[in-house]
């Protein structure tokens, strides 16, 4: 399918012509154009080979705003974990289960797919864990364990764009299959968030870049990057517009396939302006303690390793003070590889400077 166009609609035409050429809902969520490498093989294994090696477990580890939430989280509330059996989803090295095992858990039990848990099992032995902290290797999906239901479920299984990876299917998996019925989860919330952002100077770096290279035309690539999203930090200062959430999660009512998700999103323009991309971060809260506490990855937070995401759009949009960007998002599972992200932004801009609406279509991989 060629990639989806929108026409301009003059001002004047008013907000329902706008809405017009959009697709429906329906339409929008289900069609979905080729992307320029829809034809190309991803090695749906290396998902988990990646975490057999220690760099990644070494930024994770090194992220202050993220290990020392669910530090926060699970110390803060041994009243929760003293005595409970509980179960680590994506355990890695055992940082969220040495945690359980400090606040008192009676049982731990960590769920890692890759050959780290090796190296788990001998951290929880020399740190005094030993006999409290049992690492069952597998995918959550496959796996038996010891015990028949937990009482509480802790899981860093957030990605880029929040659900980038599909960890949180098996957290899901997981919860349904042996959670107890008023057990906890560790998160409990999670909110997806969007804004556009002037960005003119790193937009040329990475997509005008590709104009022209050595006196020869390279814009034919110019398409392939930019639909794919870009993992950066985003100063606070760039954000030009209101904030939209896009999704919430309730992780303990939520289906998997709540994760494939359409939503609208209307945002206003805070200043005058170019418009060059949408950024999107999220942030996850632990509603089980009180107070709550909360990470965020939202531009002008601490730095985070998932930093934002930033889509830029294929054309800038040149807006004032209270223009209205809005549209539709549709996210899914890539269907050449799961753990990839498909995202389809629809754009409609009501302001001074005629701008076409456009659907663009992007990748998370």
């Amino acid at each position: 399918m060629p990639k989806q166009r929108g026409r301009w609609v003059a001002k004047e035409a008013g907000a329902e012509r706008a809405r017009e050429i959009l697709p429906s809902l329906e339409e929008f969520k289900s069609e979905w154009p080729e992307l320029p490498d829809e034809g190309s093989v991803s090695n749906k294994d290396y998902y988990f080979n990646s975490y057999a090696h220690f760099g990644i477990h070494e930024d994770m580890l090194k992220d202050q705003v993220r290990t020392s939430s669910y530090m926060k989280a699970i110390l803060g509330c041994k009243h929760l974990f003293e005595g409970k059996t509980v179960l680590d989803v994506g355990s890695g090295t055992g940082i969220l289960s040495l945690f359980a095992a400090k606040a008192g858990a009676k049982r731990c039990i960590g769920i890692e797919c890759s050959d780290i848990a090796h190296y788990a099992r001998e951290i929880a032995q020399r740190n005094g864990f030993g006999d409290v902290i049992t690492y069952v290797q597998g995918k959550v999906e496959e796996v038996e364990l010891p015990v028949d239901e937990v009482d509480i479920i802790i899981s860093e299984w957030m990605g880029y764009f929040l659900i980038y990876e599909s960890m949180l299917d098996s957290v899901l998996f997981a919860r349904d299959k042996w959670l107890r019925k008023d057990g906890l989860l560790f998160p409990d919330h999670a909110k997806l968030y969007v804004a556009a952002i002037e960005d003119a100077e790193y937009r040329e770096e990475k997509i005008g870049f590709w104009s022209h290279l050595w006196g020869f035309d390279f814009s034919p690539m110019q398409e392939m990057v930019i639909q794919e999203p870009i993992s950066d930090v985003v100063d606070e200062s760039s954000i030009a517009t209101s904030t939209a959430c896009v999704s919430e999660l309730d992780l303990l009512t939520c289906r998997r396939e709540d994760l494939d998700f359409l939503a609208r999103y209307r945002i206003t323009a805070n200043r005058k302006d170019f418009l060059h991309a949408l950024v999107v971060w999220f942030d996850v809260s632990f509603r089980a303690c009180s107070p709550t506490v909360v990470m965020s990855t939202a531009p002008g937070a601490t730095l985070t390793h998932w930093k934002q995401t930033v889509l830029y759009l294929e054309q800038p949009i040149v807006a004032n003070q209270g223009d209205v960007i809005s549209g539709l998002i549709a996210v899914r599972k890539s269907t050449q590889n799961p753990r990839d992200l498909d995202v389809k932004v629809s754009v409609d801009f009501d302001g001074e400077v005629a701008y076409p609406s456009k659907v663009q279509c992007f990748r998370l991989r």
